[in-house]
């Protein structure tokens, strides 16, 4: 079975055969690889396209293996790295475990094998990192007013967010106060929209703490556009125009329309884009372009 969700795999390998070997049987599979051929190239990809995974040859020459692990975790805290070692000394392997690594896989590689902890690992690291964002966010936009609408308390993230939307108004509570006191006696399934500030404040109705009133601050997130690729990736204003589009699905005629160049010109660019990447087709750049517009 494919695994759809186009997973970035970066590779680490300073064999030609395996960054091939592994890059077939990852992309079967419906994955993205990345592949790098030192440690450096490794950081450097790294910085711009976070992986989900790292696969990771043990014995490199100039930095090894170990020694990129160290790298990487700085970068990438939160992001499971895998050894790809031929050595079976127990040594080697604690270094691995203490060097940041998560698991190893021993040389010649089994594909099977390798996809398999791959997809155990992804899945462990999603459901540790959507825990600690559940953490990290549940409580940074809520706020509590009493019956009357009037504030309780607040978050700093709350009380910053209504300082910088209010401007000048010197009372933003107490403007918001009637509005909300209102809003509580009617159906709060519907969403508060407050619109007495230069900016619209949407709140969610949270729930009920005795005779107190916990609401959540609706965040909206902002509009992304061809300047958060360019920023993020090592391409140029216009090849991050088209990879945007093509992130939308939209066909290399489709493309040439809205930016008005000829197809060919667009393929050019895309030619350009995938020798950037590190990639070798449409999909895999969409994916990578969707990863960092949906951030």
């Amino acid at each position: 079975m494919k695994h759809n969700n186009s997973d970035v795999v970066l590779v680490v390998d300073d064999s030609p055969e395996s960054l091939g070997m592994l890059n077939v049987a990852l992309n079967s599979q419906g994955y993205t690889a990345l592949v790098a051929l030192n440690g450096l190239q490794a950081l450097a990809i790294a910085e711009k396209v976070p992986p989900d995974v790292v696969l990771l040859d043990a014995m490199m020459p100039q930095m090894d293996g170990f020694e990129t692990c160290r790298r990487l975790k700085l970068i990438l805290p939160n992001t499971p790295i895998i050894f790809m070692t031929g050595l079976t000394d127990v040594e080697d392997v604690v270094k691995g475990f203490e060097a940041g690594g998560v698991d190893y896989v021993t040389k010649p590689i089994s594909p099977d094998e390798v996809i398999a902890r791959i997809k155990r690992h992804i899945e462990t690291a999603k459901l540790a990192l959507s825990a600690q964002d559940a953490l990290d966010h549940a409580g940074k936009n809520v706020f509590c007013v009493s019956e009357l609408g009037r504030l309780s308390w607040a978050t700093p993230y709350v009380h910053a967010l209504i300082e910088q939307t209010s401007g000048d108004n010197p009372s933003p509570w107490a403007s918001m106060a009637l509005l909300i006191e209102n809003w509580l006696k009617t159906d709060k399934s519907q969403n508060l929209k407050i619109n007495c500030f230069s900016d619209q404040i949407e709140v969610y109705y949270e729930r009920q703490q005795e005779n107190m009133h916990l609401l959540r601050i609706v965040q909206k997130a902002p509009q992304k556009n061809p300047q958060d690729l360019k920023n993020k990736l090592p391409i140029t204003k216009r090849e991050s125009e088209v990879l945007y589009w093509v992130s939308y699905g939209k066909t290399s005629w489709e493309i040439s329309l809205i930016l008005e160049m000829s197809p060919r010109t667009v393929n050019k660019h895309l030619e350009q884009i995938y020798k950037k990447l590190g990639v070798d087709n449409r999909t895999s750049a969409a994916a990578i372009s969707i990863r960092i517009l949906e951030a």
